[in-house]
């Protein structure tokens, strides 16, 4: 993970998201790309495409650009090489547009926590950055001075489609090297037995060169809860689990499990597309 994207709307989240990011980076030698995006309104795209002169279009990039200059001026960047980007486009299109086109590794971003993602990624945004990116997200909730993932909790179902994620989340795991909590939840929609929940992950991770790592099974009233206080119980710095695309979640997640994760857990959490 060498090039990390955080869309930035120069809110104080989006700016927590930068600093996690910076302590990423220097850890693993990493890029930045920082991305504002603008959308205009009706008139003014009108005028763009036509090759019109508005001032009010000029006013936006060059405040946009100004902004992202002294965003890569602050001191916890330096050392980090840093690139900036101004596009006009959707919140959720310019995201996914530019993590393609620029061969991005990491997306991170800021949230507000209970109420969801603040500003530039509200909403559906959010939404479809989690469930949808085919890259890993990693979203926090605060201002972190320093990321310690020591403990990494990582809910799944244990089954073959989620055996590409998890090698990817082996890879984000080894960078800090963390410590894992492999975690199956069982609740009373979805009870499994410690047995055959044990057999199950066991046969799992003999697919994967893992070795600081705990096998776990827990039980709670649904999924989310079960997550939350897992990772309460183990003291986790970091909960990772999969996204299914335009599905939701897997077998083992239901509805809107994800988006409620992000907005609820006060933990950094990280998503892994199936």
């Amino acid at each position: 993970m060498k090039r990390i994207l955080v869309p930035m709307d120069f809110s104080e989240y989006a700016e927590n998201a930068l600093k996690a990011a910076a302590i990423f980076a220097k850890k693993n030698n990493a890029e930045i790309f920082l991305l504002h995006l603008l959308e205009l309104p009706g008139q003014m795209n009108d005028a763009m495409t036509t090759g019109s002169s508005v001032p009010e279009v000029m006013l936006f990039i060059n405040k946009a650009n100004d902004l992202l200059q002294k965003t890569t001026e602050q001191p916890y960047l330096e050392g980090i090489t840093v690139s900036t980007s101004v596009q006009f486009e959707k919140a959720f299109n310019g995201i996914m547009s530019f993590t393609k086109s620029n061969k991005i590794d990491l997306i991170v971003m800021g949230s507000h926590g209970t109420s969801g993602i603040e500003e530039l990624l509200i909403g559906s945004n959010a939404e479809k950055v989690v469930r949808l990116s085919e890259i890993p997200v990693l979203i926090l909730k605060k201002n972190i001075n320093e990321l310690h993932f020591e403990n990494f909790v990582f809910a799944s179902d244990f089954s073959e489609e989620t055996k590409q994620p998890f090698e990817k989340m082996i890879e984000f795991a080894e960078i800090f090297s963390a410590k894992l909590f492999l975690v199956m939840i069982s609740t009373p929609n979805s009870f499994k037995n410690t047995i055959d929940a044990e057999k199950k992950m066991k046969k799992f991770v003999k697919n994967f060169e893992i070795q600081n790592y705990t096998l776990n099974i827990f039980n709670d009233t649904n999924i989310e809860n079960g997550i939350i206080n897992f990772s309460k119980k183990v003291n986790a710095d970091l909960i990772g689990l999969c996204t299914h695309g335009r599905t939701g979640l897997a077998h083992f997640f239901n509805g809107s499990i994800s988006e409620d994760l992000v907005n609820h857990a006060t933990k950094p959490v990280i998503t892994f597309k199936i």
